[in-house]
């Protein structure tokens, strides 16, 4: 089966880590897969890659063309793409928020744009419950977790490898703090309440995704503060590391940590936030690690067990 992945490559480090690791694991599966990243920001940028995807698309005759992210689907169809699986991201189905919560009207237009294109979409995937409302033709997968590469190391040689002090309790903002939607200002809120001196916060900004293993393992926790996410990958790359978790309840988070102990589930009340965040440190230094790992071996949020899902869509379209 000959697949093409399109999908945006302007970040830093290029194509996401997401779509490449997913597409790594269908590699596994003897999917014949052939990436194509698009180059160019805004509107305009997208567009320019219009005339390469329908010559690529014209060459290769490809089975099936997978677009995550609902402007890669746009342009794909623009490209005459056939046989079209769209894989809706979070933001494009559910908006982008600025700091006071309040949706952008860039947001909105993506919205209005992701559910004109699913109707023309062959199939559409997302990631929870709250992505698939007034969506046809969809099932919903969470990303997988490759658990080679997200798995428990000990602290202190992931301490070590980073350069971290043993003798500070790091606590992990799994995202860029500066991205509205991640609410960073409410755990910010939250940390000042607890009033605890030997605490340092880490954050994602521009991290290389080789190392962001090791970030997980040398923190004592995460907090995850969004407004809104669609299945969080962090969550779940915690999970397989098995280190406690805060987060607000967004996304399917609550249904992925499930009864897992040493993680929990706040309001968006900065005393709450608090609250949350001492009962995971107590956590932390009376149990260590949580079992996050074998949660996610139940629910089937392993990369092979979500790559097997994904090729049933696939023939599920070429079937019909």
């Amino acid at each position: 089966m000959k697949v093409l992945f399109v999908s945006s490559g302007n970040s830093k480090v290029g194509i996401s880590p997401i779509v490449k690791n997913q597409g790594e694991s269908l590699i596994n599966k003897n999917i014949d897969l052939t990436f194509f990243t698009i180059k160019g920001k805004g509107f305009k940028g997208y567009l320019k890659n219009i005339i390469p995807l329908r010559k690529l698309i014209k060459k290769k005759k490809f089975d099936i063309v997978h677009a995550h992210y609902s402007m890669s689907a746009f342009v794909a169809i623009l490209a005459g793409a056939k046989n079209l699986v769209i894989s809706f991201m979070g933001d494009d189905l559910l908006g982008s928020q600025k700091h006071d919560s309040t949706y952008t009207i860039k947001g909105k237009l993506q919205v209005i744009l992701s559910y004109l294109i699913s109707k023309i979409a062959t199939y559409n995937i997302v990631k929870s419950i709250e992505m698939s409302k007034k969506l046809n033709k969809f099932e919903i997968i969470p990303n997988g977790v490759n658990f080679n590469k997200f798995r428990p190391i000990l602290k202190d040689k992931a301490i070590d490898k980073l350069g971290f002090d043993n003798s500070i309790n790091y606590v992990l903002f799994p995202a860029n703090k500066n991205r509205p939607e991640k609410n960073y200002s409410l755990f910010i809120k939250a940390k000042d309440l607890l009033n605890q001196p030997n605490i340092e916060i880490l954050s994602f900004d521009n991290t290389s995704n080789e190392i962001v293993p090791f970030y997980f393992n040398a923190s004592t926790l995460i907090v995850l503060t969004s407004y809104h996410e669609g299945s969080p990958n962090v969550i779940k790359e915690a999970m397989a590391c098995n280190i406690p978790i805060v987060s607000t309840d967004v996304g399917d988070v609550e249904e992925v940590i499930g009864n897992t102990e040493g993680c929990y589930i706040t309001t968006f009340e900065p005393e709450d936030v608090a609250d949350k965040i001492k009962m995971a440190l107590e956590f932390a230094k009376t149990k260590g690690r949580t079992k996050g790992r074998e949660r996610l071996v139940e629910l089937g949020l392993d990369s092979e067990t979500v790559a097997k899902k994904i090729i049933s869509i696939y023939e599920k379209v070429l079937k019909n």
